[in-house]
């Protein structure tokens, strides 16, 4: 059963890849983007690995391609001219694959399931701990000093587009929160006396 389920969520998912490449409407490619993801969630509950799957669902899928999908829907890009220059980077978007191909196949030749001696004993299996509890122990121990890294890498970037964003541009109105604290009903609101019958 578990094969057949792995059958089924692999080629959903490379249909579904091949659609956002091929397809010529952009919400169409974000739509199946969003299927493609899904069955690569089912393939990592498939290998045991949930916390990757929900993180791949909570992350990719209620984050970042729902973003997409409101940026392509809202914003009125031209993508007539955004296709003009698609054969000006041909040769580059080719090298490019043919790089990535290379990678990849060299991975492919290179990888075998079985573990070393050496990553059996360093990394020994615990059949009572789930997939998620392990790799938070691994993550906060071993690799501390890299998550806090990254943590702060990733405050540095939020401070900075803070700061970026708050630069003062010309005919641009600025939140004044003193004066709307000081706001009182005398001086927000008028009340105007309109006469009978002749309208406003």
């Amino acid at each position: 059963m578990q094969a057949v389920f792995f059958y089924l969520f692999a080629t959903i998912m490379i249909a579904s890849a091949g659609v956002v490449i091929f397809a010529r409407n952009p919400v169409h490619s974000v739509l199946f983007l969003i299927l493609a993801f899904c069955n690569g969630a089912g393939l990592f509950l498939l290998a045991g690995a949930e916390f990757l799957a929900m993180i791949l669902i909570v992350v990719y899928v209620g984050a970042v391609a729902v973003l997409f999908l409101f940026v392509v829907m809202m914003l009125d890009v031209d993508f007539a001219e955004l296709k003009q220059g698609f054969a000006k980077y041909l040769p580059v978007g080719v090298g490019v694959g043919v790089v990535v191909l290379a990678e990849l196949g060299f991975v492919a030749l290179g990888w075998s399931s079985a573990p070393s001696a050496a990553d059996a004993a360093a990394n020994p299996i615990i059949p009572q701990m789930s997939n998620t509890a392990a790799l938070g122990q691994i993550l906060y121990t071993k690799y501390v000093i890299f998550f806090q890294a990254s943590a702060l890498v990733l405050l540095t970037a939020m401070i900075g587009a803070i700061v970026l964003t708050l630069h003062h541009k010309p005919n641009i109105k600025r939140q004044k929160i003193d004066e709307q604290n000081a706001r009182t009903r005398e001086n927000v609101i008028e009340i105007k006396k309109v006469p009978f019958r002749t309208g406003v």
